[in-house]
């Protein structure tokens, strides 16, 4: 222990892990006798050596540098410690977890739509899945001039593209224009695949692309719940009629609960003339029991003089309601 009283092991660990850090470089100025590897769940280190990869250790627990570590590095396995020196490397830590990011266009993209010259303005949000999947290339294109690296970044690389290969794939997938939502998943198959082809340039892997939703300009929202409105209705007397109660509504938004109870008491009234009325056409009384002719001084024809429908022995007839006697 007085030999190296001078030198103070290290531990070289990624302690203030987060959930949305891809990578984080540890690099103190150099890593002495004695210093430990702490590799947690979800980790991996890479040793580095002027700017080259020395070693990937993807096992976690804890590791004796000097005797777990360097016998496995490229070219330092020979590696001693000197009197008071110790080894200058960097360990790159990264997080090997798959991420989600939720993702929206910042702006509303103009898609060509028959009519409209302008195009259709239309903004989709959802959100994706990706994850480190090329070390080497990840560290050649991003590590070896940053100390960390985050899912912002990530956003930020994505969002950029997504535009031109959102246009790209609901020209080629969207059969409607107004009913998008029914293509998201051929439109997102198709977007997933050229992301991954394009982050895989700085060893990110999208393994997943989802459309959540499409929204359009409020103007046309409303238009297209209007036609929808209408299209339910097929009787232009009913739509005449429902335009009239809206109109009526508006004007007189304080009384909303009053015109309902009115409308409720006016359906019931109709509903019992118009039993009524059948009742007084079909020869039906209160109880639903059918009246049969009981003057026997007058007889009622087999059959209706006007419809010619088996009477069976009524005072009116049952298939037009014409009296018999």
């Amino acid at each position: 222990m007085g030999l190296f009283g001078g030198q103070l092991s290290n531990v070289v660990e990624w302690e203030e892990y987060r959930d949305d850090v891809i990578f984080w470089k540890w690099n103190n100025s150099e890593i002495k006798r004695g210093s430990k590897l702490i590799i947690r769940q979800g980790q991996d280190a890479i040793f580095m050596y002027n700017g080259k990869v020395e070693g990937i250790f993807t096992e976690e627990g804890s590791f004796d540098i000097e005797s777990d570590i360097i016998p496995f590095l490229s070219t330092l396995k020979g590696f001693k410690f000197g009197f008071n020196s110790g080894m200058r490397a960097e360990v790159l830590f990264i997080n090997t977890k798959e991420f989600t990011i939720n993702w929206g266009t910042k702006n509303a993209i103009n898609i060509p739509a028959h009519g409209l010259p302008g195009g259709m303005p239309i903004r989709a949000f959802g959100n994706f899945n990706c994850k480190v999947n090329d070390q080497a290339v990840l560290i050649e294109k991003i590590a070896g001039i940053k100390k960390q690296f985050t899912v912002d970044e990530i956003k930020e690389r994505v969002i950029a593209a997504l535009n031109q290969l959102l246009m790209k794939w609901i020209m080629k997938c969207g059969k409607d224009m107004f009913h998008l939502q029914s293509d998201a998943y051929e439109i997102a198959r198709g977007i997933c695949e050229d992301l991954d082809m394009e982050m895989c340039k700085i060893g990110i892997g999208i393994t997943g692309f989802f459309i959540e939703s499409f929204s359009y300009p409020e103007e046309i929202q409303k238009l297209a719940e209007k036609a929808a409105s209408q299209s339910m209705v097929t009787d232009t007397a009913k739509y005449t009629q429902i335009a009239m109660a809206d109109g009526m509504q508006n004007e007189n938004k304080g009384t909303n609960m009053a015109l309902d109870m009115a409308g409720l008491q006016m359906g019931m009234m109709m509903g019992q003339q118009m039993v009524n009325q059948m009742q007084s056409q079909t020869g039906h009384n209160s109880s639903g029991k059918v009246e049969l002719n009981t003057d026997t001084n007058k007889a009622v024809p087999n059959f209706c003089p006007n419809c010619g429908a088996k009477t069976n022995g009524t005072n009116f007839c049952s298939n037009c309601g014409t009296k018999l006697i």
